[in-house]
This record gives C-alpha cells, sequence and structure tokens, in this order.
C-alpha cells in the first residue's frame, strides 16, 4: 500500500512535469498547447508557466519519496490543476490541445486524490514496521 501512495503522486508529478519542454522555446510550446504563439511577450510568459509548472511536478515527484511532503505537494498540485480545469470551463471554448491538457490534469487530480487519502489513512494509523 506504501508503494501505491507514492506511485499515485508520481503520475501527477510526471504529468505536471511535462510541460518544462516549453521552456526550450517557442515550437515546443506551439506543438504542448496547439496554438501559435504571437509575439515575444507571449513566448516568455507561457516559457514562465512552464517552469512553474515544473516545479509543482518536481514537488510532487519528490513527495512520492519523501511522505513529509505530502500535504504540501497535495495542496499545491491541487491548486494548480483545479485552477486551470476552472479557468478552461467551458471546454468547448478551446482548441483540443488544451482540451487534452483539462482532462489529464482532472485525471491527475483523481490519481493525486487518491495519493493523499491513503498517506493520510496510513498516518493516521501510526507507524508500521
Amino acid at each position: 500500500m506504501r508503494k501505491l501512495g507514492g506511485a499515485l503522486f508520481l503520475i501527477p508529478g510526471l504529468i505536471n512535469l511535462y510541460p518544462i519542454v516549453g521552456v526550450a522555446g517557442t515550437e515546443p510550446l506551439q506543438s504542448l498547447y496547439g496554438l501559435a504563439i504571437a509575439g515575444p511577450d507571449l513566448a516568455l510568459l507561457l516559457r514562465h508557466r512552464a517552469v512553474l509548472l515544473g516545479l509543482v511536478g518536481a514537488l510532487l515527484i519528490a513527495a512520492a519519496l519523501r511522505p513529509a511532503l505530502r500535504p504540501l505537494a497535495t495542496v499545491a498540485g491541487l491548486i494548480s490543476m483545479l485552477s486551470f480545469i476552472a479557468l478552461a470551463l467551458p471546454l468547448t471554448a478551446h482548441n483540443a490541445a488544451i482540451t487534452r491538457i483539462v482532462w489529464a490534469d482532472a485525471i491527475a487530480c483523481l490519481l493525486l486524490a487518491g495519493a493523499a487519502m491513503l498517506s493520510y489513512r496510513r498516518s493516521a494509523s501510526g507507524p508500521t514496521r
């Protein structure tokens, strides 16, 4: 059960870490979001977004290995992903790439919630040998 909890933090971590490829420049960003990057200002904002998502992903991956980080990682991950989902509604207003990101975040939120529940149940029952 302990390994399952860690794995459930790892998967949302990898999902959040993936956009870090956008730091490399405009082409990866265009591929990732399915849109043309109109100018260096938008590219800068999206590259910064990639860094921030990378930080959330790194925290979630660290939490998979360090249970003490799990409460912080859960809050950070859920705030990041649920806020994007809420801002993206209605889904029909966006392209297919954005819709895929929303669904990936929704799945990651479910996995993260499950991981948090497993971690809480384990910590509430006390340490095991």
